[in-house]
């Protein structure tokens, strides 16, 4: 474990698996107000996905990224149709989460929406979710695939960071004055949770990230962040390249990469390949 307050909300889950501790009506009724909050944010008449603006949940993601939400928003892949409820389950987890934090007698400070100042005109909001033990904290769900790999430790996460999770965490560190404190990590799948230290993250070296990728959006010239990469079969090269995980995830791949093809591993010899994001296919692969 590598937070204290680990143990003590697994005691308190053992209790009330056991039916020996309970959650109070308060707690409870908190849950539900801020669920409901979660709902009106969701579903609510005021929100505009397509609208853009810096922000802490987005700074932190490649600019040629940014770009494109900015200038191009409608040649976006379009959102799965279950975004919203995959966005809802994130937001419930969250209630729940801080709600068992606060049975299991764990004291933390609640959202409350804050901002960084980067030049004299310019300032990025956001809303953390806590601060504990005087640093600030993200809680995230994850699918179980991302839980054992993604969020095996600060640097795997570092390492792939398509949804500038980094820069986030370190936006709210700034903004406050404190600590990154680190990641609670929900799997989505089993319930399992862990703590994830922002260890090795470097607030200077993050401000200065922070600072270029706004700089870069303002003066609005597009410049892609990422090469394609050498496709690897049983870990021998094959002469294809394919996007990187980053670029994967990017709902501007096909737009950002004319030639782009999505097709099955062309070396698998499984009955159900992967998908893979080809941008240069040797010409002996094709016969």
């Amino acid at each position: 474990m590598k937070h204290r307050a680990e143990l003590q909300l697994h005691r308190f889950l053992e209790k009330a698996t056991d039916g020996e501790a309970i959650m109070s009506s308060k707690n409870i009724n908190k849950i539900c107000k801020d669920i409901k909050e979660a709902l009106h944010r969701q579903f609510g008449s005021k929100n505009n996905r397509k609208e853009f603006r810096i922000r802490m949940s987005n700074v932190g993601r490649p600019t040629c990224q940014l770009w494109f939400e900015k200038n191009q928003p409608e040649k976006a892949l379009p959102l799965p149709n279950n975004f919203v409820m995959n966005m809802m389950l994130g937001d419930i987890v969250e209630a729940v989460f801080k709600g068992l934090l606060r049975q299991a007698g764990i004291a933390f400070e609640d959202s409350k929406k804050v901002s960084v100042p980067l030049t004299i005109d310019t300032s990025i909001e956001g809303t953390y979710d806590i601060i504990m033990d005087d640093a600030v904290d993200d809680i995230k769900s994850a699918s179980d695939w991302s839980y054992r790999n993604k969020f095996e430790s600060f640097d795997t996460l570092a390492k792939e960071d398509a949804f500038g999770y980094v820069p986030q965490l370190a936006g709210y560190a700034l903004a406050l004055n404190k600590k990154a404190g680190g990641w609670w990590v929900v799997n989505k799948s089993n319930g399992s949770f862990k703590y994830v230290p922002a260890e090795g993250l470097d607030l200077k070296e993050e401000y200065d990230k922070l600072y270029n990728n706004v700089d870069v959006v303002e003066s609005n010239k597009f410049e892609r962040c990422f090469e394609p990469v050498e496709e690897t079969f049983r870990g021998k090269p094959t002469g294809n390249k394919i996007l990187g995980t980053t670029c994967s995830f990017c709902r501007y791949k096909h737009s950002c990469w004319k030639d782009l093809q999505e097709l099955p591993s062309i070396m698998s010899q499984a009955k159900e390949p992967k998908i893979v994001s080809y941008v240069e296919i040797a010409e002996e692969k094709l016969i």
